[in-house]
């Protein structure tokens, strides 16, 4: 469908598939959820750290499983609705298609601080560390790619106009007015840009270190702050400009679709149930996880939860194998490249 760029319609149809209230408000509770349980496994760690003796990682194997739950949720539906926008150029305009990379970024936040508690788990499994990896490569490169079009909104001075956003490329498109915080717009967009990249470098390192070093826990706790005021920015944004929560959109809806319970709306709440059928499983004994790794390497607890089975890889065979090889042991290379010590180098 070609983009009409020469005549900008005086109102816009709602669009409650990607700023709905149920829509929004599960990207926003799944992050308050995800937060507050990586923020407890984080200090848990930390006071584990200075009270050896009040190791309790049991207790934490069913927050562990529920957190991974919804990052997972969380950074594939933030993918997902960055693709739907992308497809959707021609048609969505610059309102929907902002609010859409607010909650792109409520997600990257949601899974770095997921990363922050559980890199352990993924560092001792490859196909999930390198998994999580790919997904947060996917995530920075829609985030760039929707930062690139709310500058050129900004330059061009149609971010808050009804033209669609395919239509900020299109030299026909008649240029708005330049509002007074056009320069800050401009700059703190380029600002989120920039650290959205130094953030998944930071992450990547993270994620792929091998050494554990004290300073680790300062680490955690100030990218946790950090991240967690990342996710508020992101979600007082929303609130402030979504119809579905202000009622105070930029640009006219022509109707209220967006502040509507649909089915729809229900659905995406309804979702965030999900992860607790885990939790129920894990109570009922149907699945076994294995505790976070020590936090001073000093004592291993690979072993499966209620059992006596051993998670140690077997010596004799090859450690960086497939499936197979999910020992207690730190950090598990993949079998591609990379060792123990090494990133690159077997």
């Amino acid at each position: 469908m070609t983009a009409n760029c020469t005549n900008a319609p005086d109102a816009v149809p709602s669009d409650a598939g990607v700023a709905g209230i149920g829509v929004l408000l599960s990207f926003i509770i799944t992050a308050a959820i995800s937060l507050v349980i990586s923020a407890s496994l984080v200090f848990q760690e930390a006071f584990r750290r200075t009270n050896p003796s009040s190791s309790s990682s049991n207790h934490s194997v069913l927050r562990r499983k529920l957190l991974n739950s919804f990052s997972d949720q969380q950074i594939l539906t933030g993918i997902g609705i960055q693709s739907v926008g992308l497809a959707k150029t021609s048609t969505i305009v610059p309102y929907h298609f902002f609010l859409i990379w607010m909650l792109s970024l409520l997600s990257m936040a949601v899974h770095n601080a997921t990363l922050l508690a559980l890199a352990r788990d993924f560092r001792r499994d490859w196909v999930l560390r390198w998994m999580r990896q790919a997904l947060m490569l996917a995530n920075l490169v829609l985030s760039c790619v929707y930062g690139a079009y709310i500058l050129r909104a900004v330059q061009r001075g149609i971010n808050d106009s009804t033209f669609p956003v395919a239509c900020i490329w299109d030299p026909a498109t008649p240029d708005g007015p330049q509002p007074p915080n056009t320069a800050v717009s401009f700059a703190g967009t380029i600002a989120v840009i920039i650290g959205n990249v130094v953030i998944f470098g930071l992450a990547t390192w993270y994620l792929h270190v091998r050494a554990h070093r004290r300073y680790y826990a300062v680490f955690q706790a100030v990218a946790l702050l950090f991240m967690a005021a990342f996710a508020v920015g992101a979600t007082v944004r929303v609130a402030y400009l979504a119809d579905a929560f202000a009622r105070a959109a930029p640009i006219k809806l022509r109707d209220a679709g967006e502040r509507d319970w649909s089915f729809g709306q229900w659905l995406s709440v309804g979702m965030l149930l999900l992860p607790l059928v885990s939790v129920v499983e894990i109570l009922r004994g149907e699945i076994k996880c294995a505790p976070p790794v020590a936090a001073d390497e000093e004592e291993d607890k690979g072993r499966l939860l209620g059992e006596e089975q051993e998670l140690r890889m077997n010596p004799g065979g090859n450690g960086g194998g497939g499936g197979g090889g999910r020992g207690a042991v730190d950090f598990q290379p993949n079998p591609f490249w990379g060792s123990q010590t090494d990133l690159f180098r077997k």
